[in-house]
């Protein structure tokens, strides 16, 4: 299986690895995984208050399609308002690294960890839209 150009930069140099303090008021983390192939995604999302994207951090242990993913939408969510944020699907990730089909679960990881942070930034500051969004499932933590 080959890799696509995009996917090898992106691993080869990764963009906005980290992460941000846990008590950050301003910050939504979100924690998805994949059992079947062992890939784990730490999304953690800095957020205005209105609602405004600011900077955003990750950590992934997986292939190089996850750290790929990972990296891209870190990129991708910065500076988009949380309610586009929150509708980018897979298949922008899949077009634009290329991802092959097997790897196509690695770029789902990453849309189910943009909601998982926007929904956890929306609970922590007592939004009543949290409660009502649809939540990934919980795997254990990056």
């Amino acid at each position: 299986m080959a890799y696509s150009d995009k996917v090898i930069e992106h691993y080869n140099n990764p963009r906005n690895v980290g992460s941000f303090a846990k008590d950050e008021p301003n910050v939504g983390t979100g924690v998805v995984g994949a059992p079947e192939c062992g890939d784990v995604m730490k999304l953690q999302l800095k957020i205005g208050d209105d609602g405004i994207i600011e900077d955003a951090r990750f950590k992934t242990f997986g292939c190089g399609s996850a750290i790929a993913s990972s990296s891209y939408v870190t990129e991708l969510v910065k500076g988009k308002h949380i309610d586009e944020a929150i509708t980018i699907k897979n298949t922008v990730i899949v077009k634009e690294l290329n991802l092959p089909p097997v790897k196509i679960h690695c770029s789902v990881l990453a849309e189910d960890a943009i909601k998982a942070a926007i929904a956890d930034w929306r609970k922590r500051k007592g939004d009543p839209a949290a409660s009502s969004e649809q939540q990934p499932p919980k795997s254990k933590e990056a």
